[in-house]
């Protein structure tokens, strides 16, 4: 089993690429997806209301996401207090998937916005960052309704893409057409399904 963590800034492709990867026969984790399954957690959301207070939540309990969200990306202490609750849970769950499949020789892939940031790398056997410019970045994320000054918000409290394709395995160029990155994908999933890097 070979463990790779993909990455990459808010807006530049990550999701479709891990999608390309499981088409391509990879068992794959989306964190966020992850994520969005702990916040439906009374334990969790005890911690974030702690933490965050009774503002960002509705009356009926649940985590009002997008106040969250506007809270923590302008207070970097709540950011990365929210990321010390959130991740080892994350974590967790992969580690988890990648016990299960212990001796195999799968090619797992999970999406972890903020490998880097985070340190994180050392977890997984190989590193992937999925790239565009910031300007197809920001024009895919307005199409989804997104707009600029929250999306730069976000990019913001992430590394310059540039540092993370230095420091990646591979690099996935995502400023072209889909079958032009599904090219590089499957290239690197070749690549991966020869290594020799296996988890016993």
């Amino acid at each position: 089993m070979l463990l790779a963590g993909l990455t990459g800034n808010y807006g530049m492709g990550k999701s479709t690429v891990l999608h390309i990867f499981a088409k391509l026969g990879a068992v794959t984790g989306d964190s966020d997806e992850i994520v969005r399954t702990l916040l439906a957690e009374p334990d969790v959301l005890k911690r974030i209301r702690r933490l965050l207070g009774d503002g960002v939540f509705y009356k009926n309990g649940r985590l009002n996401k997008k106040k969250a969200a506007r809270v923590v990306f302008e207070n970097d202490v709540l950011r990365q207090s929210l990321e010390d609750i959130i991740h080892p849970l994350v974590f967790e769950k992969v580690h988890s998937l990648a016990e299960r499949l212990k001796g195999t020789e799968k090619i797992v892939v999970i999406e972890v916005p903020l490998l880097f940031e985070r340190g994180y790398e050392n977890r997984f056997d190989r590193t992937v960052t999925v790239y565009t410019e910031e300007e197809v970045a920001l024009y895919r994320l307005a199409k989804e309704g997104i707009r600029g000054q929250e999306a730069m918000v976000r990019l913001k409290t992430q590394l310059p893409i540039k540092e993370k394709m230095q420091r990646a395995d591979f690099v996935i160029d995502n400023n072209g057409t889909f079958d032009e990155t599904k090219e590089q994908v499957r290239r690197i999933y070749e690549k991966l399904s020869g290594g020799r890097n296996w988890r016993s």
